[in-house]
């Protein structure tokens, strides 16, 4: 992965004064765009069954169309290991979901992973291990953490522990809070060093992505707490795209709000056939109750989303402009 570097955030003290540097929390990473300056990335999320559910059908067309775009990445939405994450680094899991599964040519491009709540059913820090990413190099999961690529800056944020039922309606699930408790502080936490973040990024196209939604018409619906706590931000810092699995479909919303686009991939496996609530037709631009992926292409003055199905068949596109600033000092 000779694009990816990765940039150790110290905090720095200065004659008693301490200087907050970006993201002091988050890790960052630096990934090269294509010589011309543009990027291409596939996004897919709620994946890891063995090949089951037409994961490997779904794994085949992203093959396909990652040569085809000249991909640079892979966003993953989360939920990444069915139905209970890892039960650690030696779970026969991440081979048989993961390795065995992504082997087209194109796909061996770094993997940037995002936890789902069902990640979080497992044992988290096996999925956060090193050890997986000497076993398999083009896999790497944080918590939270970001992605420069000079053109664009994508924030990927842990959504899950946002989210109250989890907390106090967990039903028969075991979560692994540990890394997470006192929540309120890690959710403060998170929530100031992103803000920060994203107030000092430079980049022209800004992009979050996250597992759950914040706004969708599938099964899990809108996400309440990330609607009071996460959309003030992104909407503060002009984000241009939210990206989320959870909801297991292709969904395109827009805002009436702001620009802010809301992008569902979370068709990487099982979908919800029939499973959509009405949604006002001037926000809901697509949605699709099957399973299949996304790609996003990016230049300084544009950026392309397609939807694809199960076969590769594009269902959905949608653009957007940005002019280039002609201010060269």
């Amino acid at each position: 992965m000779s694009g990816l570097v990765l940039l150790s955030l110290i905090p720095t003290v200065l004659l008693g004064f301490s200087a907050l540097l970006s993201a002091a929390e988050l890790q960052r990473f630096e990934h090269a765009a294509k010589a011309d300056g543009s990027l291409s990335l596939l996004v897919v999320g709620d994946w890891g069954r063995r090949g089951a559910y037409n994961q490997t059908e779904v794994a085949l067309q992203m093959g396909i169309t990652g040569e085809k775009l000249d991909i640079d990445f892979i966003i993953s939405t989360g939920d990444n290991f069915y139905e209970g994450g890892l039960n650690g680094v030696e779970d026969p899991a991440f081979y048989e979901s993961f390795t065995r599964i992504y082997t087209a040519p194109s796909l061996q491009k770094q993997w940037y992973n995002v936890l789902g709540n069902h990640d979080y059913r497992g044992d988290v820090e096996a999925q956060l291990s090193p050890v997986l990413r000497e076993m398999d190099s083009k896999w790497l999961c944080l918590r939270s953490f970001i992605v420069n690529t000079e053109i664009a800056e994508f924030f990927f944020v842990d959504t899950t522990p946002f989210v109250n039922k989890y907390f106090l309606e967990p039903e028969d699930h075991v979560y692994d809070w540990s890394g997470i408790l006192p929540r309120k502080s890690y959710l403060s936490n998170l929530m100031e060093d992103l803000d920060m973040a994203l107030k000092e990024s430079v980049a022209k196209w800004k992009i979050v992505v996250g597992h759950h939604t914040i706004k969708s018409a599938g099964q899990h619906g809108n996400t309440v707490e990330l609607n009071l706590q996460l959309l003030p931000i992104l909407q503060a810092n002009n984000v241009d795209l939210y990206i989320n699995g959870h909801d297991h479909c292709l969904e395109h919303i827009s805002s009436s709000e702001s620009p802010l686009q809301f992008l569902t991939s979370g068709g990487g496996s099982k979908a919800w056939r029939g499973d959509v609530t009405w949604w006002d037709p001037k926000e809901m631009k697509f949605y699709y109750d099957g399973q299949g992926f996304m790609s996003v292409q990016i230049t300084q003055n544009e950026v392309d989303v397609v939807f694809y199905d199960v076969s590769g068949e594009v269902l959905h596109k949608w653009s957007r402009t940005k002019r280039i600033s002609s201010a060269v000092l």
